[in-house]
């Protein structure tokens, strides 16, 4: 893929850039060798003073970051403005707990026969950030706040389709104060995301996108020992129960499976509903994606705009395509829309079976498939029913069957009565195929940090016994 901007609105290339030649990467990972020795050699205190800058700048530029999303990928200019907050909200909080949650940890000395036991926290040095389009300035922070104020130094590979906010990152932490070479950008396709991982001066990376990519660069990692950590794709599940509001439940999920124009790991995509409610529940929500505003993006009326790739809508389409050709019923939307760019409306399919693309694959789209269940165990066995396991989300006001849900949702993630989204107070992340680690939080902090274990003894002769036991 080209790296350069595309309005998905109307398939107009507004800008293109040429890609870093083999000179540029190495004097970028020189920079970044050097940034790390300056970086880590500050204060926490320093840190959350650039840090702080940066939030500052990111508020400043809200209106102007908003409108360079929407026109790169083609998210709504309101999602666009609340997602410059949220990484605004983000740089704050780290700046903020950054140092408690990588404070010393105090052991038993005693039990280790030492005089002082403890674990410290320490950089491991250049990380690379391999990012997705979706949320662009979002999945680039949540990873760059609290690397930064850890001591790290990032390498951002952003997705080729967004590359004026891929640069503005750079730019953004160069004008907050943080020491050159702390943050850079990499303008290079895919194809030279092994050289880099590969390179001895970058000691881990992290990746959201793809399950094939994150197969790859783990690929990559796993032969050169280094730390990585991924956050794939969701299909993630939607329980709805008897005990549930349902109107309520209609409404979330209409924002859950459409945000971001439906673009999300995290959407909710696969509807599992109680045969007692599943009437109430397929009408209401029908209803609601029906009536969603699709649209220029950049409209304060508009609910949904266009896909962000050409490719994507190919990708919906066929899904809903072949549901439908083996007997779904598309109860809204299904057909692409008549005009220039990406756009796909909102669409509700049911009857779906396991011999259906939709049944097992991530949908990266405004479309929703509903499965009808006669039991709690039975939603629960089609829910784990996947190779996905990111977010969850289970309705029910019954307190029993909530705590059954957290319990037996296999995800990193269960939100009852409510929407899966993140926040830089939990941690954020999935098992099975979406991935593994974590991201925010003091666990997100915390994995690309050394735990360095310190021993020390009461002196020269009782170290020097103790340094032969185990």
């Amino acid at each position: 893929m080209a790296i350069a901007t595309i309005n998905p609105a109307n398939g107009e290339v507004v800008k293109a850039f040429d890609a870093m030649s083999p000179e540029q990467i190495d004097r970028s990972l020189a920079r970044a060798v050097d940034g790390f020795a300056a970086l880590r050699a500050t204060s926490f205190a320093q840190r959350g003073e650039w840090m702080v800058a940066a939030a500052s700048i990111l508020d400043e530029q809200r209106d102007d970051l908003a409108a360079m999303m929407t026109t790169e990928m083609g998210k709504t200019l309101a999602a666009a403005r609340a997602e410059v907050a949220k990484c605004a909200a983000a740089c704050r909080f780290y700046a903020e707990h950054a140092e408690a949650f990588l404070a010393a940890e105090p052991a038993d000395a005693a039990a280790v026969k030492a005089r002082r036991a403890y674990t410290i926290y320490q950089p491991l040095g250049p990380v690379l950030a391999v990012m997705p389009w979706n949320f662009p300035l979002w999945q680039a922070m949540r990873f760059a706040a609290p690397a930064l104020m850890a001591g790290n130094v990032g390498l951002l590979k952003h997705a080729s389709n967004v590359p004026q906010t891929a640069l503005f990152m750079a730019d953004l932490f160069a004008r907050a104060g943080f020491p050159d070479g702390a943050f850079q950008t990499l303008l290079i396709g895919s194809d030279l995301v092994e050289r880099v991982l590969s390179d001895r001066r970058v000691r881990a990376a992290t990746l959201t996108g793809s399950e094939a990519a994150g197969r790859a660069v783990a690929s990559v990692a796993g032969r050169e020992l280094k730390k990585t950590v991924l956050e794939l794709g969701g299909s993630d599940p939607f329980v709805v129960m008897p005990s549930a509001d349902i109107a309520r439940a209609a409404e979330v999920a209409t924002t859950a499976r459409c945000q971001n124009n439906g673009q999300s790991c995290i959407a909710a995509k696969r509807f599992i509903v109680h045969a007692d409610v599943y009437d109430e529940f397929t009408e209401a929500f029908t209803e609601r994606m029906a009536a969603l505003r699709v649209g220029d993006p950049m409209e304060s009326t508009t609910d949904i705009g266009p896909l962000a790739l050409e490719q994507g809508r190919a990708d919906v389409e066929e899904q809903v395509g072949d549901a439908a050709s083996r007997g779904a019923r598309v109860l809204c939307g299904g057909t692409r829309l008549d005009r220039p760019g990406w756009w796909y409306p909102p669409t509700v399919v049911a009857d779906l079976t396991p011999d259906m693309r939709m049944w097992s694959e991530e949908v990266f789209g405004p479309a929703a498939g509903l499965f009808k269940v006669g039991s709690y165990e039975e939603a629960v066995a089609l829910a784990n029913d996947s190779d996905f396991g990111l977010g969850s989300n289970a309705w029910t006001t019954d307190p029993a069957e909530q705590d059954r849900f957290v319990t037996d949702l296999d995800a990193g993630m269960v939100f009852v009565n409510g929407m899966t989204t993140s926040y830089p107070e939990l941690p954020f992340g999935g098992v099975k195929n979406s991935g593994y680690g974590r991201e925010l939080s003091g666990h997100g902090i915390r994995e690309f940090c050394n735990a360095k274990t310190v021993w020390v003894g009461e002196g020269a002769s009782t170290a020097g016994a103790g340094a032969h036991s185990e």
